[in-house]
């Protein structure tokens, strides 16, 4: 049987993009995770565990808002997708914390808490798309100019040039009426 046009590709949409919606929040929550825990009293065994438990809590988030967009075949930017993958991901993670009730308690709060995480960064989102292009280096060069009236400034070649024609012609004058020899300039 000869394959058809209709078969579905290689690579899905689906899967576009998965590692920076999972794996870099999970190795963010980690960083949080541990840089928590190093300010806390019992530095470093706090340290390793605050980082294993955010980066579970993160991975099983993302995993499980990744696997509502999919099932849902919905935009990546969907809210509905991090309630679905707040609940999913509370309930198992509270059932094996606290039982029924914890599952409840912690798939409500997982919901809430990463709905309002998403909502912020798809808030966020453009304000941090406009510093982005502000802080390009064309933009930067220009941010960085000193004022006319600061005794320190960074010249030009045509600048430069003038001035060290003006430093030689300056030599050349002190040189003839006697105050310079030629071995100091």
């Amino acid at each position: 049987m000869a394959p058809s046009d209709d078969t579905i590709p290689a690579t899905s949409q689906s899967s576009d993009g998965w590692k920076e919606r999972i794996i870099v929040p999970t190795i963010l929550a980690g960083l949080v995770g541990g840089g928590y825990g190093l300010m806390s009293k019992n530095r470093r065994a706090l340290s390793y565990s605050y980082a294993a438990n955010l980066a579970v809590v993160a991975g099983c988030y993302c995993g499980a808002r990744e696997l509502a967009r999919d099932a849902r075949r919905a935009e990546k930017d969907d809210l509905m997708n991090s309630v679905v993958g707040g609940l999913t991901s509370g309930a198992i993670l509270g059932r094996f914390q606290g039982g029924q009730l914890g599952a409840i308690r912690y798939a409500i709060l997982f919901a809430a808490g990463g709905t309002l995480i998403d909502f912020v960064s798809l808030e966020l989102r453009p304000h941090v798309e406009r510093l982005r292009e502000n802080f390009t280096a064309e933009n930067m060069r220009s941010w960085l100019t000193l004022p006319e009236w600061f005794p320190i400034q960074v010249m030009d070649e045509e600048t430069l040039a003038k001035k060290q024609a003006r430093d030689k012609q300056l030599i050349a004058q002190r040189a003839s009426l006697g105050k310079f020899s030629k071995e100091e300039s």
